[in-house]
């Protein structure tokens, strides 16, 4: 999920044939469904992030290995769709403070920017023990927060990383539950103080870190979500934080919901 303009959330919907993305405007209390948007041949999508820069959003698809940019005009008939090859496994994206891209390729341990027409800028090699990258958000001072542990991982960490690639600082360690331990650290959302709010996935709770990468709590509970949190997503201006409680089931159907928090 992923805001604009502070009162449209975009919804990215799993295992749709069409109407992919849920576009609801919000007020104080409300939530109201406008409409949908069709993305043709989006395949398993991962991410959905807003650009308002450029007024479009950005999909990651790991089915194409690519992402689909989406013109976010203030018709329905405006949202054009593109789409640019990635050229490696995409995960979750997040913007750059020049209005790029940042995909996160978790297969090579590599992180790609690309332009909003989909030039391919740069690409950051990451050190063999942040193998599995994400997530990835650039932070002001130009480093990146990088979470990285796959399943088969024995690092579960958020890690900060310097312009050049090189590790700076971790927090985490090996899966665990404990209060600096994390199980699947999927996704992150940075507020306007660069306070990083972790997605942990298996251990069903949104954790949340100092600018430092130190402990500060648990904002989001297990005895708050149904299933587990596969995305996190910061309204600064209206103080809330939005978390995508979802479940796979064994038929590969996607049930959840929207769990906001203030």
């Amino acid at each position: 999920m992923t805001s604009l303009d502070n009162h449209l959330l975009y919804v990215l919907r799993g295992n749709k044939s069409c109407e992919q993305v849920e576009v609801y405007d919000y007020d104080i209390n409300c939530y109201h469904l406008l409409h949908f948007i069709t993305v043709p041949e989006l395949g398993a999508a991962a991410d959905i992030v807003a650009c308002a820069h450029n007024r479009c959003a950005y999909i990651s698809d790991y089915t194409h290995d690519s992402v689909h940019k989406v013109g976010l005009g203030l018709a329905l008939s405006d949202a054009t769709v593109t789409r640019w090859p990635v050229n490696d496994y995409p995960a979750c994206l997040s913007l750059t403070h020049r209005h790029g891209v940042l995909v996160s390729c978790w297969k090579v341990g590599k992180i790609k920017e690309f332009s909003t027409d989909g030039q391919l800028l740069h690409v950051l090699t990451l050190p063999q023990e942040v193998a599995s990258p994400l997530h990835t958000v650039q932070l002001s001072s130009g480093q990146f927060v990088v979470c990285h542990g796959n399943l088969d991982d024995q690092l579960h960490r958020v890690c900060l990383i310097g312009s050049d690639g090189s590790l700076v600082k971790a927090f985490g360690g090996r899966k665990g539950s404990g209060r600096e331990q994390m199980n699947v650290p999927i996704h992150m959302a940075l507020d306007r103080n660069e306070f990083v709010f972790v997605a942990d996935l298996n251990n069903r709770r949104v954790l949340l870190l100092s600018p430092q990468l130190t402990y500060v709590r648990e904002v989001v509970s297990c005895k708050q979500l149904r299933w587990k949190p596969r995305r996190v997503h910061v309204d600064s201006d209206r103080g809330r934080l939005y978390v995508a409680d979802n479940e796979f089931k064994d038929n590969n159907s996607i049930t959840g919901r929207i769990v906001v928090s203030v």
